[in-house]
């Protein structure tokens, strides 16, 4: 065991007792040797303690500054340290290949310019400091989400919902972060389209032009892998982003030292250290560490390619919120189609090209033709007289999310009056745009009248409850409100046939 550094208190002694052995294991992946290694850990982690005291005393004066959380500081820490060795000409002591990557651009990335830096690493260090270490525990370390809570001293009954919201608000600060790099006009024409083709929970088509985009340009490349917070990519994408060399390395022997801590746990283990689910847990971890295993022979370009899962579900299935169900108990709900995107010019496909999305899909079934919005679908909620048509009826809101010349965004939500196996939502546009994108249903358009349907992981709604969906489409918005044919705005809403009151 190589000496430890000596920590002033017992909140070091904590930060010590729980950053230590994944300091010295990524800086046992930097170096030539073990002796090396410990005292590159030592030296690291004295510098990612002088940096904590600094932040503390400037948060003691009021003044805080956004920084990492605890454990990713320290592992930032290695990484500087790394490079003061090499410049000092003690680089003989280090790995010959992160030798060779502190020498190159990417290398400069960390340090650089804030807005040329890594996505993740801007992402993570712009949240909340728990948040981030909760989002941080759960993906690289793989910590069941029971044991997090306990660290970071959450509601383990709520850490679940905790993270989806964490998840979110990392994508949302990933987009926000994407839009402020300085990009080319290509790189530019095509953010938002990206924004769009990520957002749902679900996979969805990616239209040919932006593939072949993202097949070249690494910088949009890192944008989707952030982007998508439910595919199986945002472990990688986080120890790649904030780590740098030897990311996915690291993330491989932290899934296998979780694994090996869930298979110590014994039937004598104490209730308080046992996840009540961690058998299933292990199994989902050791099928993702498998996976992660192969990744981490990729060149940095190419995994940043490969792990964007958009026209498959396999890593969905690999790292997706089945596992946190096993560990949590959780369910997760996939993100609003709703939300909007941040401002600027947008075009659909800067190539011109419009894709449809039912094609892709195939043609559905067309509802009815409109019926008069004027007459209520569900009578009076809670009326006796009314029980029939509240049981089929159902409520729209249309929400018109952003427009630019030539095209916009829309989300619609409809709440229900009774539960359904399926549905099937139409209605008609004023001035007959197309759409070119949709996620969260599958589309069907016929001249103006359009058909959206369920998709396979959003086809059961209960009884008063709701669901949503949102599109991109070309042609005008229309000059009203929707329910208002004349002025363009959509009209005629049904769900499977019946026809629908809009809000």
């Amino acid at each position: 065991m190589p000496d430890q550094p000596s920590p002033r208190d017992t909140a070091e002694a904590a930060l010590l007792s729980e950053c230590w052995d994944a300091v010295l294991s990524y800086a046992d992946l930097c170096t030539a040797g073990s002796s090396a290694a410990g005292e590159l850990a030592a030296e690291a982690f004295a510098l990612g303690l002088r940096e904590v005291r600094a932040a503390d005393a400037g948060a003691s004066r009021g003044r805080r500054t956004p920084r990492l959380p605890a454990l990713p500081l320290m592992l930032t820490a290695v990484r500087a340290t790394a490079a003061a060795w090499e410049a000092a000409g003690l680089g003989d002591r280090l790995d010959p290949d992160l030798r060779l990557w502190l020498n190159s651009p990417r290398a400069a990335r960390y340090p650089g310019p804030p807005l040329h830096r890594p996505l993740a690493l801007r992402a993570l260090r712009d949240l909340q400091e728990a948040d981030a270490a909760l989002l941080w525990l759960a993906e690289v370390e793989a910590l069941p989400l029971v044991v997090a809570a306990r660290r970071l001293g959450l509601d383990p009954a709520r850490v679940s919902e905790e993270l989806e919201q964490v998840r979110g608000l990392f994508r949302d600060r990933c987009r926000r972060g994407h839009l402020d790099t300085p990009m080319d006009p290509e790189c530019r024409g095509y953010a938002r389209l990206l924004d769009a083709v990520t957002r749902p929970a679900a996979p969805v088509e990616t239209p040919e032009d932006l593939s072949r985009h993202l097949a070249t340009c690494a910088g949009c490349a890192e944008a989707a892998a952030c982007l998508r917070p439910h595919a199986g990519t945002l472990p990688a994408a986080l120890a790649g982003g904030v780590i740098g060399w030897g990311g996915l390395a690291y993330l491989e022997r932290r899934r296998r030292a979780a694994d090996v801590r869930l298979g110590a746990r014994g039937p004598a283990a104490g209730a308080a250290d046992r996840d009540p689910r961690a058998d299933g847990a292990g199994r989902a971890r050791l099928l993702r560490g498998g996976l992660l295993a192969t990744a981490v022979a990729l060149s940095a370009l190419a995994l940043a390619v490969s792990l964007m899962p958009f026209d498959g579900a396999a890593s969905d299935a690999a790292h997706g919120d089945a596992d946190r169900r096993a560990v949590a108990d959780s369910t997760t709900v996939p993100p609003s189609a709703g939300r909007p995107p941040a401002p600027g010019r947008v075009t659909a496909s800067p190539s011109g090209r419009s894709t449809a999305s039912g094609a892709a899909h195939g043609p559905g079934r067309h509802a009815p033709g409109p019926k008069p919005q004027g007459t209520p679908s569900a009578a009076a909620a809670g009326g006796a007289s009314g029980s029939a048509a509240t049981a089929r009826g159902c409520r729209v809101r249309y929400d018109l999310v952003d427009r630019w010349p030539g095209g916009f965004q829309a989300a619609v939500t409809v709440t229900t009056g009774r539960a359904l196996e399926t549905w099937r939502i139409g209605w008609t546009f004023g001035d007959g745009p197309r759409i070119t994108q949709m996620w969260d249903a599958t589309v069907a358009q016929s001249g103006t009248r359009v058909t959206a349907t369920s998709v396979a992981y959003n086809r059961s709604v209960a009884a008063g409850g709701t669901l949503s969906f949102g599109f991109i489409a070309t042609g005008p918005a229309g000059s009203s409100g929707a329910g208002d044919a004349a002025g363009g705005g959509p009209y005629g809403f049904t769900l499977d046939g019946h026809a629908c009151h809009l809000n």
